[in-house]
């Protein structure tokens, strides 16, 4: 017997799974989804995923043999952790805190985890801030049977090249795959919302969606604020349009309940502001769309056009798209330095098996395996819970990624864009001066209101804390610190990345 332990995602190909594996259509989604992962695992076993459209991440027991089966979508858009406690027995979760709930756990601070935190700014592999709790990486599954493990990678990202096409009938593809996923979305009782900001990948988002009601965030600072933008493309479209403002009050106010939610720190401050947005688009629904993976998959980055000049040097320093402390800067703060713990460590592989590649796809490559899983979805994911918002992503999907995985990097960016053949596909919905736009990012005014002492406060209080004494010296942080309130805000983001890391801190080993 088959017996679903544990489940967060959604399946977008349900009625054709529900076809093929005899399952009534027409069943709640609930039972719907359990009923479809337990026949798609007695029909297909290991390979079910190769079978299934969609997020997840589970756990499944089978009776019979004993075993227990783990497993993780492709791009790891639902997070999965497991622990073995020192009597050997497996614990395992989409949280890390129902897995800290179960009396044998031992709460134990991964030091090693810091120096790639002041790096990276997010836990990126397969270790956490946890002492022994790992994450199920993207891609893989796990067996757990007579107290043994063993983890399988099932799948990796594979590029291949195919000079055939030409830009339209690349693009004629990709919109295409977009339009028939976005009827996979929901089913025709559900209703949705859809974020919207000033980029391209939302707005095509909610181009191709039935979304009566847009959301987005902004602020009263006007060179910050894109909420106008989203405002134009609302408009143009017929849709609804929803604000919510951020203030900075607001902005401090969140981060402990985001650091505490997130279960693990993250120095990205984008992520207050979309927890802000989740808890605000919660109030009016419960499931919305969002537009991440494609930049990644399509190459949007703006320093995606510098993949050339980089060229085989690469391997030597891309770490991913954040890299906010060198080895010498952390040896300098921190009370104890580990010099085997290299965040260039954890893309070595990914740079073996991209050996021959060009430059440009390496770089995506190690964003989707490593940015993508430790700071993207998982802040989609743990916000989004937290807030009782469910999120959809139908760019993240392996269908879009086939066509960017064969895609030639010339179709992706050039001297004066970016995500070329994806702008060209959404322009088939939008105007071109909206799918051509710039890239603008998720701009947050944190550069500015951190050197404000109106709203600075608990930063200076936890850099001069017992607890920032045990990791760092205080000296060098508040030097760091005066540096950026002195008038270098190039600095904001070193201060941002340590005072994360403390809040989180507080909120786990402090507090509790």
């Amino acid at each position: 017997m088959i017996e679903l332990k544990e489940y967060s995602g959604h399946i977008r190909n349900h009625v054709q799974l529900c076809s093929e594996l005899d399952i009534p259509s027409d069943l709640p989604r609930k039972e719907r989804e359990n009923r479809i992962i337990v026949k798609a695992y007695e029909k297909w076993g290991e390979k079910m995923p190769d079978h299934i459209y969609g997020m997840f991440a589970l756990a499944l027991w089978d009776s019979d043999t004993q075993t227990l089966f783990c497993l993780r979508d492709q791009f790891g858009t639902k997070p999965f952790y497991y622990y073995q406690t020192d009597n050997g027995e497996l614990l395992y979760g989409t949280s890390i805190r129902s897995i800290m709930e179960h009396k044998n756990f031992v709460k134990e601070i991964n030091r090693d985890m810091l120096q790639i935190y002041l790096t990276l700014t997010y836990v990126a592999g397969e270790d956490t801030f946890f002492k022994g709790v790992k994450k199920l990486m993207p891609g893989c599954f796990l067996k757990w049977k007579n107290g043994r493990l063993s983890i399988t990678r099932y799948w990796k990202p594979e590029f291949h090249p195919d000079n055939d096409k030409s830009l339209n009938e690349w693009a004629d593809e990709i919109h295409s795959a977009v339009k028939n996923i976005m009827t996979e979305i929901k089913t025709d009782d559900e209703t949705a919302e859809s974020f919207l900001s000033g980029g391209v990948d939302s707005s095509y988002v909610l181009a191709m969606s039935d979304a009566k009601m847009s959301d987005s965030c902004g602020y009263d600072d006007e060179r910050f604020d894109e909420s106008f933008l989203a405002k134009q493309t609302a408009d143009l479209l017929g849709r609804n349009f929803s604000r919510c403002l951020i203030t900075p009050e607001k902005y401090f106010d969140a981060v402990p309940y985001v650091m505490y939610n997130m279960e693990q720190p993250l120095g990205d401050a984008s992520a207050i502001v979309f927890a802000i947005a989740c808890r605000a688009t919660a109030e009016h629904t419960k499931l919305c769309y969002s537009g991440e993976g494609a930049d990644e998959f399509f190459g949007g980055y703006n320093m995606y056009r510098n993949a050339e000049r980089y060229g085989e040097n690469l391997s030597n320093f891309y770490v991913g798209n954040t890299n906010i402390m060198k080895e010498d800067e952390k040896q300098k703060i921190l009370r104890t330095y580990n010099p085997d713990v290299l965040p260039i460590n954890l893309v070595k592989h990914i740079y073996d098996e991209t050996e021959g590649l060009d430059p440009l796809t390496k770089m995506s490559d190690v964003d989707i395996q490593i940015w993508l899983e430790g700071d993207i979805y998982l802040n989609v994911d743990k916000m989004s819970t937290a807030a009782g918002l469910e999120i959809r992503m139908p760019l993240t999907d392996r269908r879009v990624f086939d066509i960017a995985s064969r895609l030639p990097s010339k179709f992706k960016v050039n001297s004066e864009q970016n995500k070329v053949a994806f702008r060209t596909a959404a322009a088939k919905v939008l105007p071109e001066e909206i799918a051509f736009r710039k890239k603008l990012g998720f701009i947050v005014p944190i550069r500015i209101w951190l050197a404000d002492e109106r709203y600075n406060a608990d930063v200076r209080a936890k850099f001069n804390s017992d607890y920032a004494a045990e990791f760092f010296s205080i000296d060098e942080i508040n030097a760091i610190f005066d540096d950026y309130i002195g008038g270098n805000s190039d600095s904001w983001r070193k201060v941002w990345t340590i005072y994360t890391f403390l809040v989180w801190y507080e909120e786990y080993f402090v507090k509790r």
